[in-house]
């Protein structure tokens, strides 16, 4: 979710920590009752809404039907006012959960029986384990720590504004660490697995499970991806997007949220879209989340949203005009309290009607029916009625913690094979580095508190005897670097390990970075150390998005080079089971790391495919045509995995006779089938599994991520030069083989975006490639 700049704007995340725990100190550490209605004293128990044989819509309208006009406009912030008369509680929407619960929002404290939570990796870190399971695992732990949190009292609300499913489009953006990456298909996958995860779903989906374990929204709809970049900010940038980038780009992530995941929620975000505010638009929330998708829940704000569609985008000539158009665009919540302010206002003028008003309550309180808040006390209810402070920061959930960070590694370079280390044999080592030993960084933004925190360098003094540390630079901005005495502690030591990166004063939420390289002296100070050292050092680095580090890419006294991302608590941890050879690194790239010369690329540039006749280079990997530092999927491991393409047998090609009698369009350069035309019963029968037999040839045990692609036989008419269409993470012995399957659907994975962004399928050849290995797949009638 996005905070305003009332909240984030100059703060540093140390500095909101630090005054969030203070906040805490001075609150009550009494435990209270969760917030429930329809229990055995509630006044309103005999009416409908307290009905549980009742669908929650209809429950919810009942509930709405006898409210107050200014008890009705009450209910539309975040922060939601109680109705006594009614046994309804205050509730509170806005709560945060985006790799663990978090400080950020106002539904959950800490300062009860739970005072820790398991801080996740940051999801960018996450997403490059490109392991489905896994992150449902996650989504489901969070969800449980939540509903645990509301069973003790220490949450006002049961409805999590995440995951974030932007797109990570350009590197420079602040909040790309929040996202999956820059591919739909990842972006769409993570989505469906954490939703269902934290919503109490199966992994396999179905019906959504009542009562939900908590409420997941998906944000922040759509193409948004910038704070603040050369005077721009979010708050006043329109997006001028293509139709088909929309649909081929922004749009996928979030429809397999709402359609495939289930979602209860989607954020619209601050950014206009093509001359509309986002929330703003009939055309995106009404038409697109609900007629297309299907939407069974509330869209939200993003926080002072309506009232920035005012005061900053000035879209609306008063605030009651403002509050009319955001609502009968179909927003159902204000993050904030604008709508709340001006509601009755806009009720009396005219600009609303009282049934406005009742749809987007009856949207929201059919959201907290489905967390079954008026079934009487949580507490005596299953499945979740027996979670409490003894299902937090459980072992299982620190394990958890752990898996995801050293399966999200990825190692970068391995030239000289220094990796893995033999512990026996490091007798002294030097750690040198900001990011060493600072708890805070390991945790990226939207965190909470950690049950525990090992930095890397306390887990190091574990592994090796002899260490001695130097932060080397005054902080991640390296505005002083004690160059000398670094590079005179490398000398003097056996091994050197280097931890440098970024920090929250680099890129976050408000800002954006300028820059590309390393900040201000690292690069020198790594140059300088690495030139000292007796053997060639170990660099790791601690940084949300991307950044280009040729320099030691092409330096041979820098041996290994590791991404951490922000790793969460368990970092530490998990980067010397990596260092060290107990875990085999399997993590790849989930965004391009670009040159520092892409930062002459306007951010407000929002189109992904690239203009030769300008010399715009395009965006991600599906549309880039410069060079690259690491290319996306891109990861090394301690083995030597291999895999190909199974066909024939077991692997029948689709079949295409289906495509019979359909009309197939033509233009001077193509031919092609409407996915529209093909309808949804043609486009199940087309479905078809592809099979890919990988094998470990070692020399160690260690997971393996199969990444499918799509190829056309030529990147014309905005095709992209590849698309990844499937991927599955499989664990396997050294010498060990084994088959995985990827489910191919071809109405998805080989159809390409029009300029009109209407889908449709190429007639002639396809290619699906896993690596080298290429599977020819023609599509004619």
């Amino acid at each position: 979710m996005g905070t305003s700049s009332r909240h984030d704007a100059t703060s540093t995340a140390a500095h909101a920590l630090l005054l969030l725990l203070v906040l805490m100190m001075l609150s009550s550490s009494a435990a209270a009752d969760p917030g429930f209605s329809c229990g055995p004293s509630s006044p309103s128990r005999s009416l409908p809404f307290c009905d549980r044989s009742l669908p929650a819509s209809r429950r919810a309208a009942d509930l709405v039907s006898r409210m107050t006009v200014a008890e009705k406009v009450s209910q539309m912030g975040d922060e939601a006012a109680g109705v006594p008369r009614l046994g309804v509680p205050a509730y509170k929407y806005w709560s945060e959960g985006l790799h663990g619960l978090a400080f950020w929002g106002h539904g959950l404290r800490f300062d009860g029986a739970v005072r820790g939570v398991t801080s996740f990796p940051q999801v960018l870190l996450t997403a490059a384990s490109f392991d489905e399971g896994l992150w449902f695992r996650i989504g489901q732990a969070i969800g449980r720590e939540a509903r645990a949190l509301y069973n003790l009292g220490q949450a006002e609300g049961l409805t999590i504004w995440s995951p974030n499913v932007n797109i990570f489009r350009d590197p420079r953006w602040g909040r790309g660490q929040e996202t999956p990456g820059e591919d739909p298909a990842t972006a769409g996958k993570y989505a469906v697995a954490f939703v269902r995860g934290i919503q109490g779903s199966s992994p396999a989906g179905g019906a959504a499970p009542a009562p939900l374990q908590a409420s997941a929204c998906c944000k922040h709809a759509t193409a948004y991806d910038l704070e603040d970049w050369n005077g721009v900010q979010r708050y006043n940038f329109d997006a001028r997007v293509t139709a088909r980038d929309l649909a081929d780009t922004f749009n996928p992530p979030f429809r397999s949220c709402v359609v495939d995941g289930g979602a209860t929620c989607v954020m619209c975000a601050y950014t206009g879209v093509n001359g509309v505010p986002a929330c703003a638009s009939s055309d995106l929330l009404t038409r697109t989340f609900r007629g297309e998708w299907g939407l069974d829940g509330y869209v939200a704000s993003d926080c002072d949203a309506v009232a920035i569609m005012r005061d900053a985008q000035r879209y609306a000539p008063t605030p009651e005009d403002t509050v009319a158009v955001a609502l009968k665009a179909g927003l159902d919540l204000n993050c904030g309290t604008y709508t709340q302010e001006h509601g009755i206002a806009a009720i009396r003028q005219g600009k609303i009607s009282e049934k406005d008003v009742d749809k987007a309550l009856t949207n929201l309180f059919a959201v907290r029916m489905r967390l079954g808040h008026f079934d009487g006390d949580p507490r005596g209810s299953k499945p979740y009625g027996g979670l409490g402070a003894a299902d937090v920061c459980t072992a299982e959930h620190r394990s958890l913690a752990l898996e995801a960070a050293q399966d999200g590694i990825v190692l970068l370079k391995n030239d000289v094979g220094i990796l893995p280390l033999d512990r026996s044999a490091v007798g002294s080592a030097a750690v040198i580095g900001h990011n060493a030993d600072n708890p805070l960084v390991l945790s990226g933004n939207y965190f909470g508190p950690a049950c525990e925190t090992t930095t890397p360098l306390k887990v190091l003094q574990s592994y090796v005897k002899n260490v001695r540390f130097l932060a080397g630079c005054n902080s991640a901005a390296c505005g002083f670097a004690a160059t000398g005495q670094a590079a005179a502690l490398a000398s003097s030591s056996e091994y050197v390990f280097l931890f440098m990166g970024l920090s929250q004063d680099q890129e976050k939420e408000g800002l954006d970075r300028t820059s590309l390289l390393l900040p201000g002296k690292q690069q020198s100070l790594i140059t300088a150390v690495a030139s000292a050292a007796k053997r060639p050092v170990i660099l790791v680095l601690l940084t949300g998005g991307p950044v280009d580090i040729t320099f030691a890419q092409s330096n041979p006294k820098i041996g290994a080079i590791l991404w951490a991302g922000y790793p969460g608590q368990a970092g530490g941890l998990a980067i010397a089971r990596v260092l060290f050879g107990d875990h085999n690194p399997s993590g790849r790239l989930p965004v391009t790391w670009y040159p520092e010369d892409f930062t002459k690329v306007p951010m407000t540039d929002m189109r992904m495919r690239a203009d030769p006749a300008t010399g715009y280079p395009g965006r991600s990997y599906r549309f880039y045509t410069g060079k690259t530092v690491y290319k996306f999927g891109y990861g090394l491991s301690y083995s030597k995995f291999s895999h190909q393409l199974v066909t024939g047998g077991k692997n029948p090609a689709p079949n295409t006779s289906l495509l019979a009698g359909l009309p197939a369009a033509s233009t001077d350069t193509a031919s092609y089938y409407h996915v529209d035309d093909i309808g949804d019963d043609g486009c199940e029968k087309l479905k078809f599994p592809a099979e890919v037999e990988v094998e470990n040839h070692g020399p160690m045990d260690g997971k393996h991520s199969v990444l499918m692609f799509l190829r056309w036989p030529n990147a014309t008419d905005g095709r992209p030069s590849s698309q990844l269409i499937g991927f599955r993470s499989q664990h396997l012995k050294a010498g060990e083989k084994a088959s995985v399957r990827i489910d191919v659907s071809p109405c998805e994975h080989f159809s390409r975006a029009r300029e009109d962004g209407k889908m449709v399928i190429d007639r002639g050849s396809h290619f699906l490639m896993v690596g080298k290995d290429e599977w020819e797949i023609s599509f004619e009638a």
